[in-house]
């Protein structure tokens, strides 16, 4: 049986690479590489693994991370933006990082404290750090995001992209069975195009979009 993509929902999709837990689809309209839903852990099972994620808003290491991303994202903001961390996680640390710098900013997560709110305002500007490889529905998380965003809002992205399926069998990102969703180039291009925003790649892991 044909599996349809998650994110561009085209049933054009092939088998692409195969493990000893799991198998991997490709979707040759969108260029998503996604792990079917059988594969999927439960809740339960993906916040248990969440919960071992040591980030710290005290962890300079992890802060200078961030940074690839909210360098180049902070300088297409206007002075005291509002803007959303989409999927915080545990130790929410983007939040005290702008706020520092007099940018404001909420948290949502699906597992952990929300700000009372998050998802009924609108935005400046989103941010979804090393977030958007675990959506099961990425179709519906982007449309959500960009529901929240406002004219010439910015999203910014950090995640591993794929590079090719020689580059793919070795690729130990793949090997965390809470990533199920894995972005090209060619992929963000195409959410660029679907949402009708522009795009740039201001390094190897982060993408920003801009919403016309």
């Amino acid at each position: 049986m044909t599996i349809a993509c998650p994110l561009c929902l085209s049933v054009q999709t092939e088998g692409y690479f195969q493990d000893k837990i799991r198998s991997y689809l490709a979707c040759s309209s969108c260029y998503l590489i996604f792990v079917p839903e059988k594969y999927h852990l439960d809740n339960l099972q993906e916040k248990a693994i969440y919960d071992f994620h040591q980030n710290s808003p005290e962890d300079f290491g992890y802060q200078q991370f961030l940074n690839k991303l909210l360098i180049p994202l902070t300088s297409k903001l206007p002075t005291a933006a509002k803007g959303l961390d989409f999927g915080c996680g545990p130790g929410p640390t983007i939040k005290p990082m702008l706020e520092s710098k007099g940018y404001h900013v909420s948290n949502y997560d699906l597992y952990y404290p929300s700000d009372e709110g998050a998802l009924q305002s609108h935005y400046d500007f989103i941010t979804c750090t090393e977030a958007i490889e675990h959506f099961n529905q990425p179709r519906k998380e982007l449309m959500l995001m960009d529901s929240l965003l406002k004219p010439q809002g910015v999203l910014g992205f950090m995640t591993k992209r794929s590079t090719g399926k020689e580059a793919f069998a070795n690729w130990h990102y793949k090997n965390d069975q809470t990533h199920i969703c894995f972005f090209s180039e060619e992929t963000f291009q195409w959410i660029a195009d679907w949402l009708g925003y522009s795009l740039e790649f201001p390094g190897k892991d982060t993408a920003i979009l801009r919403k016309p």
